[in-house]
């Protein structure tokens, strides 16, 4: 499969069903077999991927991209025999970050569920017009990425797991933040949002808040 293709949602199935590591190996850049440059493509949904994972606090190492020719089979084996190497030092994906399989499970599907949106967030607002690896490292690596991750991304993904927290039954805010790791006023400003959008309501007789 063309590394044009690759998705989000693919990665997270992966982290979803199990997987400790996943390993992504492209054309070299500036040598698309199509002409559509998708392995630049590729290496955006990596930055991107690798800075969500370290937000839901799953080692980013765990996620790995290579750009090799079909005929460099010593250097694809080096380069798998040291990423395998990292992900045994590291452990079950999981327990050696120290999450609860509970919260790693409900963190990856509230990520996955923003996947699609990601999607077009990368296409519209993330894309290099320098096909170039410094030039894209310089990019995910700058505090105008952190930014838009932040402004894009972050609201989403909170309220994403709220939702996903409200599933199971209403709950107060301070329930909600210690769950989620926020402070009570930013989960009050992301309930504030999700109200306005009609995803969360106020239940008076539990005096918590449930899903609409």
């Amino acid at each position: 499969m063309c590394t044009g293709r690759l998705d989000l949602s693919h990665i997270l199935r992966a982290f979803t069903r199990g997987a400790d590591g996943v390993f992504i190996v492209g054309c070299h850049l500036g040598e698309c077999n199509y002409i559509t440059h998708g392995n630049f493509h590729a290496l955006s949904m990596v930055y991107l991927g690798k800075k969500l994972m370290g937000h839901i606090g799953i080692n980013p190492e765990r996620f790995r991209i290579e750009f090799m020719s079909g005929g460099e089979g010593i250097l694809f084996a080096e380069v798998m025999n040291d990423f395998g190497k990292k992900i045994r030092e590291l452990g079950p994906l999981g327990s050696s970050e120290g999450i609860d399989k509970d919260v790693l499970k409900s963190k990856l599907e509230a990520v996955t569920s923003l996947a699609p949106y990601m999607r077009l967030v990368e296409r519209e607002r993330l894309r290099i017009p320098v096909k170039s690896k410094e030039a894209y490292q310089q990019f995910f690596t700058s505090s105008e990425f952190d930014e838009l991750f932040t402004t894009l991304i972050l609201d989403k993904l909170a309220i994403s797991e709220i939702t996903l927290l409200l599933r199971e039954g209403p709950l107060s805010t301070g329930r909600m933040a210690e769950k989620l790791g926020l402070t009570p006023s930013e989960v009050s400003r992301h309930i504030n949002m999700s109200s306005r959008q009609g995803l969360i309501r106020y239940d008076e007789s539990k005096k918590c808040y449930a899903l609409a």
